[in-house]
């Protein structure tokens, strides 16, 4: 397998000139187990582990290996003729550097950076016309999918569940600026043709979505072949199954290697840009940018376009409340990415808190 059909190009190349002259070869990471990763590589397949060394020196999990990571390797000595149905080991001794990262913040209290889905050209956002149908969801995923550098495309799965797929279509391409929408029934093999833009040889697609949206169904239709296991969603409460329950790249036959993901639960921001999550409300900030003044709260302010916007219906108040929802997690992320900004805002808290407990000393003196 030719290391340009796992898309490999000039920018990992030329990332990887400092390694090529110490017996290291380029491999990309296809599945992550507990304590070793299989990788894909022009010498064909490895199963392989991190050195203690690059163990050592990251700083985080996000520092390590993900799927869809090139990595600098050197295979095992004597182990040119292993047997085909074993793989070949090699140890990883470092990660090249991420041209697209798809990252939230993980659940827990330690809120640490987590990697979904790593060099990847587009994200096929997949959500079912059933009941997981969510404008606010969609939103979301749009927000973190143009921050990770890849081409978003709203995919619509289940058509066949809906009374009226287009009027669902022209619904969430109201929040979906820049972003395709596409509809299609993955069960029945309607609208498959439409994804054909993004499945060209060499390009990694991305699945990501909610858990029995049909993202293993339809990757069985990408790839021709019954490859990802699939269930029936539970009737009574309208969720999936979680079916697969690993991230896995997998390359199809047409050339297009295709990422499958666990369906998320939640999808919380990770450093994400404010600029970015403007672009993805480009409706709600050209409002904001309307405001008479330019530190306008947008709640008793005179000439507030955000809200004549609301009182005249052309702004629905679910998208300003999610605009408002996301904004505040964006912060919050940021104070949890950059430890920097964490350490101003709670001097900044500070300086207002001794702020007032000295207006309320003096006010007691009087």
């Amino acid at each position: 397998m030719q290391l340009s059909s796992l898309g490999w190009d000039d920018f990992f190349a030329s990332h990887f000139q400092r390694f090529s002259a110490d017996g290291f070869v380029p491999a990309r990471v296809a599945l992550e187990h507990k304590h070793a990763y299989e990788l894909l590589s022009s010498d064909g397949d490895f199963t392989a582990v991190c050195t203690g060394r690059l163990l050592h020196d990251a700083t985080s999990r996000a520092d390590l290996p993900a799927v869809g990571d090139w990595v600098a390797v050197r295979p095992h000595p004597n182990e040119a003729h292993a047997c085909p149905e074993q793989r070949r080991r090699a140890d990883i001794h470092a990660v090249l550097p991420r041209r697209t990262k798809f990252s939230r913040r993980a659940a827990g209290n330690d809120g640490a950076e987590q990697i979904v889905a790593a060099n990847v050209d587009t994200v096929f956002l997949v959500t079912a016309l059933d009941r997981n149908f969510n404008l606010r969801r969609i939103e979301r995923y749009l927000v973190v999918a143009w921050e990770s550098g890849a081409q978003p495309v709203v995919v619509l799965s289940k058509a066949d569940l809906h009374a009226d797929p287009a009027a669902a279509r022209r619904e969430v391409e109201t929040v979906a600026i820049g972003a395709p929408v596409l509809v299609l029934s993955a069960a029945l093999g309607d609208g498959l043709e439409a994804l054909a833009p993004w499945l060209a040889p060499g390009r990694t697609v991305a699945l990501l979505g909610s858990s029995g949206v049909g993202k293993s169904t339809l990757i069985n239709r990408i790839i021709g072949a019954e490859r990802q296991a699939t269930t029936a969603i539970r009737d009574a409460v309208g969720k999936g199954r979680h079916t697969t329950t690993h991230r896995e790249l997998i390359a199809g036959p047409s050339g297009v290697l295709v990422m499958d993901t666990p369906g998320m639960r939640e999808l919380q921001l990770w450093d994400v840009d404010r600029e970015r999550l403007a672009a993805t409300f480009a409706d709600v900030a050209a409002l904001t940018a309307r405001c008479r003044f330019s530190d306008c709260t947008h709640r008793s302010e005179p000439g507030c376009a955000v809200q004549a916007a609301l009182d005249d219906g052309s702004l629905e108040i679910d998208r300003w409340q999610s605009f408002q929802k996301l904004r505040r997690e964006q912060a919050y992320a940021a104070r949890k990415a950059d430890p920097r900004l964490e350490r101003q805002t709670r001097a900044h808290w500070r300086k207002i808190n001794k702020a007032q407990r000295t207006h309320y000393r003096l006010k007691n003196r009087e």
